[in-house]
């Protein structure tokens, strides 16, 4: 049975449909095995006032001035917990990393930019404070699942964002989203729909779907960013990531887009389950590479 006890003392809304539920209960479910002796485990540290400004870290022990992975979780920007992402810990460890696992305000209660307003509030408390939990505040990677992805590439892309909220400016090294929603554009969606609800629920003003949409910050980025999505995902996501692509390879900032076969859009994250799955090796190369 699932001990409810780790999700956060928060009412979410009914995911929509059987897909979303069977994944939210596997990966909490997952988040209910015991970590090995050598990760360490820190959690509900707060970056701000709201029961959902709350965050995990994981660390490989004893590290020191290790490079930090920045994982968002998805569910819709309406669901989710942090602990989506615990499974993970053993396998980011492993790779001599530092995993940051947060939560973040959901809409309808907290529509957005309030989540991305939270993405930059994260990352700037971790500057300040993870250097004592064993990483690099100058060595952050970005990525997260979903509508985490979309807020993760969304952090990556609008950089004059992250000078104003007072993040050095060589802080953040990439950004590996997966399934992310890069556009949320979408003014005709049928009624009772995932992009309807975008408008209805999501957003804080109609207007502002192209001014929370990724794709519509692809112009002078210099970071490298590794997309991902599945041969099975939906087609928002799919799409949006291909036109995100074609706009991020005219950038100066190195980008790939890799196609996850035979994965719908909850299986291109609960197969990192698999310690060799290539995005692990993606990661692993791209820290590599930038160690300097």
């Amino acid at each position: 049975m699932l001990d409810t006890s780790i999700f956060d003392p928060d009412n979410q809304m009914p995911l929509p449909f059987q897909a979303a539920q069977d994944y939210a209960q596997t990966v909490m479910a997952w988040a209910l095995a015991p970590l090995p002796s050598a990760v360490v485990a820190t959690r509900d540290l707060p970056y701000g006032e709201h029961r959902l400004q709350r965050y995990n870290v994981f660390a490989p022990r004893h590290v020191r001035n290790a490079p930090v992975l920045v994982f968002w979780h998805g569910g819709g920007w309406t669901n989710g917990y942090r602990d989506y992402t615990t499974f993970m810990a053993p396998y980011i460890t492993r790779l001599g990393m530092v995993l940051v696992a947060p939560s973040y305000r959901l809409a309808p209660e907290n529509p957005l930019p309030a989540a991305f307003d939270d993405g930059l509030a994260l990352l700037k408390a971790l500057t300040a404070d993870i250097a004592g939990l064993g990483g690099s505040p100058e060595r952050l990677y970005l990525a997260g699942h979903s509508a985490g992805g979309h807020l993760s590439a969304l952090v990556a892309l609008r950089e004059g964002d992250r000078r104003k909220a007072g993040l050095p400016e060589h802080a953040v090294r990439g950004c590996l989203p997966i399934s992310g929603i890069m556009d949320l554009h979408n003014p005709a969606a049928a009624p009772g729909t995932l992009e309807e609800r975008v408008y209805s629920m999501v957003l804080r003003k109609s207007v502002e779907d192209s001014v929370m949409s990724p794709i519509c910050w692809a112009v002078g980025n210099r970071l490298p960013m590794l997309l991902s999505y599945g041969e099975r995902d939906s087609e928002r996501v799919v799409r949006s990531n291909q036109r995100l692509l074609a706009l991020l390879q005219l950038q100066s900032g190195p980008s790939v887009c890799r196609m996850e076969p035979g994965s719908d859009h909850f299986q291109t994250h609960t197969r990192l389950s698999d310690p060799e799955h290539p995005w692990y090796q993606s990661l692993h190369k791209l820290v590599q590479s930038d160690r300097h």
